[in-house]
């Protein structure tokens, strides 16, 4: 079974209910798939099915993007740790040159691609882009700071990318996001699920990092 068979087994097309504007391949409930996972796990290296779900982080941003596409009209966008591409799909519909959705799961990037041609937009799939240069003129980042670990190989590289380009951070209040050299530019209440969270909503804030010095 290949990656994107996989996908249209495990899961069905939906929406999350603050962005009906978007289609996605979404997990109805959290363990059949985290269970299906963990079998195409033991068999090809898979990484859990974060890309099975909207969370809040990226759901905060691809609202504000829809609502506001003067922020993305015309720029090159990255989605950075995309996921699904939810945020990546929200900026093309609003109109930016390109946008490009980077994932080191493979299974996530299959999942980007089928999402995209279910919405009719173009996005751009990369692997680990950490430590390139910039091309880009907006980076989006929704729900990163969820692990001590990934903060410190990621945050680095975001700074030195936001002296070059805007660097947006959506934030449901994650432990490991540090407070220091970031903007608040919004909040907003993002509705989520018992079985991904411990709450029945979250306020995402989206912050706009600043440039390491």
């Amino acid at each position: 079974m290949s990656g994107q068979d996989f996908i249209r087994a495990s899961t069905i097309v939906s929406h999350h209910v603050m962005v009906p504007e978007i289609r996605l391949h979404l997990a109805t409930e959290i363990t059949p798939i985290w269970q299906a996972t963990e079998a195409w796990l033991h068999e090809t290296g898979t990484e859990p099915p974060f890309w099975a779900f909207a969370w809040p982080g990226s759901v905060a941003m691809a609202r504000r993007v829809l609502d506001d596409r003067s922020l993305v009209a015309g720029k090159r966008v990255l989605d950075f740790a995309a996921g699904g591409g939810l945020a990546a799909i929200a900026c093309a519909m609003a109109g930016a040159a390109s946008v490009e959705g980077a994932e080191i799961d493979p299974l996530a990037c299959d999942a980007m691609a089928l999402n995209a041609a279910l919405n009719s937009v173009e996005i751009g799939i990369l692997g680990d882009v950490v430590g390139q240069r910039c091309r880009w003129d907006l980076i989006l980042c929704g729900d990163v700071c969820y692990e001590a670990p990934m903060t410190a190989h990621i945050l680095p590289w975001l700074k030195t990318m936001a002296a070059s380009a805007e660097v947006w951070i959506a934030d449901p209040g994650r432990a490991y996001l540090p407070r220091e050299g970031m903007t608040a530019m919004a909040r907003v209440s993002v509705p989520t699920t018992m079985e991904l969270e411990d709450r029945a909503e979250r306020v995402v804030t989206l912050w706009r990092l600043e440039a390491l010095l």
